[in-house]
């Protein structure tokens, strides 16, 4: 075993508890422990070695109790250290559970709840994937997605049955236009933070196919437009980013009402870039709140869309222009989802929609009618029995019962489908600020999360 050497136990039990040694140590038998022990601090865990060093001391501190006393100052000095490190070891505990708080769910678990068969759903999952950097995932199923989900497929049979069942109940949902292009701007994001420059190019290419291609849902939108500029002038285009800048600067169409500050960023953009002082910009992008739910109603007066009044339950944000960026909305997103059903944008659904409101009221008379006939029905058994009109009115309380879910069902009936991707933002801040509290625009709005 090799020749054992005497030393100090107590000067020992100093130096190991606090892993002083970098080499072994061999303990005699006058050694409290009674064993000879042999210790390489490389070839045992952690936990191992603190459990060690606490029964050595402990088994010298008794031995000294019993004969003398330890040092004051050596204990004082341990209590301090191992109270130092109990301190250390909780703040680390706290800032690691901050991490995972914010990291959210791994991208293995996220992989395993998406499936394709679940449209919305899974948008919302790759939404949530983009967010926690699961480039990998967000280019396998979101390529696969924007190729499902883009075509609307006719069938004589389903449209049919679609008139007489609530909107969309046979129908699956296929994306509009600008979720088109925002899975382009995710998948060419995660390429760009893969490092595979000209995989990103392709799909910003490609969202320009995606915005203009006369399919079903159709249109550009200056969200993804503007969010496709700050990519390409990532990737040193300045010359494609320049084309970006000048349909925001030149098409207010694209928004329902003129947006200024919009405008007038585009058209600095384009003057610094025709000027030479833009070529070198980095860009940031950080998405801002979630897009709101939508509520319905009504409106037979006055509607662009159908019977149907949409309107979001928050209002959205302004537009924001200051010297380093640009603050923009979603509102332009809501805007194609309140005019789906108006006759201008798909015919064949507005006639459908015009079609299914007889039915929707046929559908509300059958639980008035059937309330009416509990009521009359009640009421004469009752009088027939010569009761004493305990069933009549039990019989009326029922029947309004009955009748009273009459609205519920002409509500569900010509309820429109507004099925969306949910998980998207309610508004996005370029800016050339190096942090976000540089960027005024970006100041007193709570949750913000950089996308690149």
């Amino acid at each position: 075993m090799g020749r054992m050497v005497k030393h100090d136990p107590l000067a020992i039990q100093r130096r190991s508890l606090f892993g002083l040694y970098r080499f072994p140590l061999l303990y005699s038998r006058e050694h409290p422990t009674h064993a000879l022990l042999v210790h390489r601090q490389s070839g045992k865990s952690v936990a191992a070695r603190v459990n060690f060093r606490r029964d050595l001391f402990l088994s010298q501190f008794k031995k000294r109790g019993r004969s003398g006393s330890l040092h004051p100052m050596s204990l004082k000095f341990i209590t301090i250290c191992a109270g130092g490190f109990c301190l250390a070891m909780a703040l680390m505990g706290c800032q690691s559970g901050e991490l995972r708080q914010q990291n959210g769910r791994a991208c293995t678990q996220i992989e395993e709840h998406l499936d394709l068969s679940e449209r919305v759903e899974a948008l919302n999952l790759l939404s949530e994937a983009f967010a926690a950097h699961c480039d990998d995932l967000v280019v396998r199923y979101g390529t696969q997605a924007r190729s499902q989900f883009r075509h609307k497929t006719f069938s004589v049979t389903r449209e049919a049955m679609n008139v007489f069942v609530p909107d969309g109940t046979f129908i699956e949902y296929f994306l509009e236009s600008y979720e088109r292009g925002y899975l382009s701007i995710l998948l060419a994001a995660s390429y760009l933070r893969m490092h595979k420059s000209e995989d990103s190019k392709v799909e910003l290419r490609d969202l320009d196919h995606e915005l203009f291609a006369p399919i079903y849902n159709y249109g550009e939108d200056p969200v993804n437009l503007l969010l496709s500029a700050v990519l390409w002038e990532g990737l040193g285009e300045i010359g494609e980013a320049r084309v970006d800048w000048l349909r925001l600067r030149d098409l207010p169409g694209l928004t329902k009402k003129e947006d200024k500050a919009l405008r007038r960023f585009a058209g600095e953009r384009v003057s610094r870039i025709d000027s030479g002082e833009g070529a070198a910009v980095s860009w940031h992008a950080y998405r801002v709140g979630r897009f709101p739910p939508l509520d319905w109603e009504l409106q037979f007066t006055n509607s662009t869309s159908g019977y149907f009044s949409i309107t979001p339950r928050q209002p959205f944000l302004a537009s924001c222009e200051s010297e380093t960026g640009l603050r923009l909305s979603t509102e332009s997103w809501f805007d194609k989802i309140a005019i789906r059903h108006s006759q201008a944008y798909h015919p064949l659904l507005n006639v459908q929609t015009w079609i299914r409101l007889p039915f929707g009221v046929a559908y509300s008379l059958i639980p008035l009618a059937a309330g009416a006939g509990v009521m009359v029905g009640g009421c004469v058994l009752d009088a027939a029995g010569e009761g004493k009109g305990a069933l009549c009115q039990l019989s009326v309380i029922g029947g309004m019962a009955i009748m009273s879910t009459a609205p519920r069902v002409l509500e569900g009936a010509l309820r429109p489908d507004l099925r969306h991707w949910e998980h998207v933002p309610a508004a996005f801040v370029v800016t050339r600020a190096s942090r976000p509290e540089l960027e005024p625009c970006l100041a007193k709005l709570g949750t913000v999360q950089r996308l690149w």
